[in-house]
Formats: C-alpha cells, sequence, structure tokens
C-alpha cells in the first residue's frame, strides 16, 4: 500500500478485507488498516461485498459482506469511506446492491462517505452503464442516491464490452443533478495491461466528467502496477502536478524513515 501511496493515489480502496479475523488480511500483509493508514496517509476505504449467495458457514467470506457487524467494524477501523459491490462470480445484483446501501447508510450516517454501483461482476446482470442491460439505469442511480449512496461507481469506458465513454457521461451527469458524485474505476483485468492502454482508457475516463477516477488491482498481488498507476496520473493531471504531488509525499515524509516496518 505504501507503494501505492508513493504514486501520489489521494484514496486507498483495499478490497477482500477480513473484518471478522484480522489474521487473513493478507493484502495487509497481515498487518492493520490502522497502521496503513499511519503509513499512507491516504483517505482510505473498504470493499463490501453485496453477495447474494453467500453461504453462512463460510467465515471466510462473511468476515467481508455487508453486514451489519462488519459496517460497524469498518467503522472502528476508521475508513473514510465504504465501496458497495460484487466481486467477480459472487452473483451480485442491483438489488441487492441498493438494500445493502440503505442499511449501510442507517448505520454510518455521516461518519464516511458511501460508493456503490456496480462495475464489476457483469456475468448474471450488466454492469451499471452498459448499453446492453436489460434495466434502466438512471431509475437504479437514483434508488442509490435515495437510499444514501454520496458516490456513484461507474465502470471506465473501454475496460468492458460495449462500454462508451457517451453512456458513462450521460450517467455521471444524471448522478451530478441528483446531488452525488461519481467515480469511474478502471477494472476487468485491463488495468494490468500495458501503459499506452493506460493512457488511452484514462483520457477516456476523463472525459466522463467523473469525480474520481479508480484503477484496479490486477497487477502485483493485492495492488495495482505502479508504473500504471504513473500513467493514469499522468494522463489525467500532467507530468507537472503528478511530480509535484510525489515530491510532496517525499517532503512530508523527511524525518520517518521507518515507512517500510510492518507491525
Amino acid at each position: 500500500m505504501e507503494v501505492v501511496a508513493a504514486m501520489r493515489t489521494g484514496m486507498i480502496l483495499v478490497n477482500g478485507v477480513h473484518l471478522l479475523n484480522a489474521k487473513k488480511n493478507v493484502r495487509l500483509c497481515h498487518s492493520s488498516f490502522k497502521r496503513m493508514k499511519e503509513l499512507t496517509r491516504n483517505l482510505s476505504g473498504v470493499y463490501l461485498e453485496c453477495s447474494n449467495n453467500v453461504d453462512k458457514n463460510n467465515k471466510f467470506m462473511q468476515g467481508r459482506i455487508a453486514t451489519p457487524e462488519n459496517v460497524k467494524k469498518v467503522l472502528e477501523l476508521g475508513a473514510n469511506f465504504i465501496v458497495l459491490g460484487g466481486n467477480p462470480g459472487r452473483g451480485t445484483t442491483l438489488d441487492k446492491v441498493i438494500e445493502s446501501t440503505k442499511r449501510v447508510k442507517e448505520i454510518v450516517g455521516d461518519k464516511c462517505l458511501i460508493m456503490a454501483g456496480k462495475w464489476e461482476d457483469g456475468v448474471i446482470e450488466k454492469v451499471l452503464g452498459d448499453p446492453m442491460a436489460d434495466y434502466d439505469a438512471k431509475e437504479i442511480i437514483k434508488q442509490l442516491v435515495e437510499v444514501g449512496a454520496d458516490i456513484i461507481t461507474l465502470p471506465a469506458p473501454g475496460s468492458g464490452h460495449s462500454i462508451m465513454v457517451e453512456d458513462i457521461r450521460e450517467l455521471v451527469r444524471y448522478a451530478h443533478s441528483l446531488g452525488a458524485a461519481t467515480l469511474c474505476f478502471l477494472d476487468s483485468s485491463v488495468e494490468g495491461a500495458e501503459e499506452e492502454t493506460i493512457r488511452a482508457i484514462s483520457l477516456m475516463m476523463k472525459q466522463t466528467v467523473a469525480d474520481i477516477h479508480a484503477i484496479g488491482d490486477a497487477g502485483y498481488p493485492g495492488m495495482p502496477i505502479p508504473e500504471n498507476i504513473y500513467a493514469m496520473s499522468v494522463a489525467i493531471r500532467g507530468r507537472r502536478f503528478t511530480l509535484q504531488r510525489m515530491a510532496g509525499r517525499c517532503r512530508e515524509k523527511k524525518d520517518n524513515f521507518d515507512v517500510l516496518e510492518i507491525e
């Protein structure tokens, strides 16, 4: 996570946090969410599943879904935001995401941001923003905002079949009209492509007018490829602002030389 932060990301999302057993948090190197926040000093959040098919006896998955118990634990960790969705193969539906968003909002109130939508797991139901979907995307966005979503998550153009700039831009503007912000997410394993592809998709993401641009973790285990984070940043912000932010981080860390220490 420190490598990700060194590329001067503004926010870090941790997918796969096991909220019932901290020892299973491989992506945190068996450290803690609190320690990660101390080392990276980024806004940090947790991804929670809104799955329909989690066996109650499956303790591994029970520690990763949006149950009231897990949501309260996320607040205890000091997370700045919660992302509600469904990892590939979990059978997540938008109805389930809406239901989970309502429940989570009742628990967290204004204590942290809620991001909700569906940018992945489009097997049994098309992702939000796919023009081939058999549902009204704007109606889904309206429902998500009504039940408490602060930020609507949408797939990046070019990261999935048939996902176009115009489709996502229209939904971004609609979400804005309802008072919600938007996040455009580069995933579908395309985030592991070569830097030229990342640059091309990043420019399309910028054209959607989304407020936040995110990149998935299909790189080194549990994180994006650092060079691809840099390529996205340069494409969206330019080299000058990217390097300024990276240099700013080095300046902040000048009196702390144990940044690689893991408790």
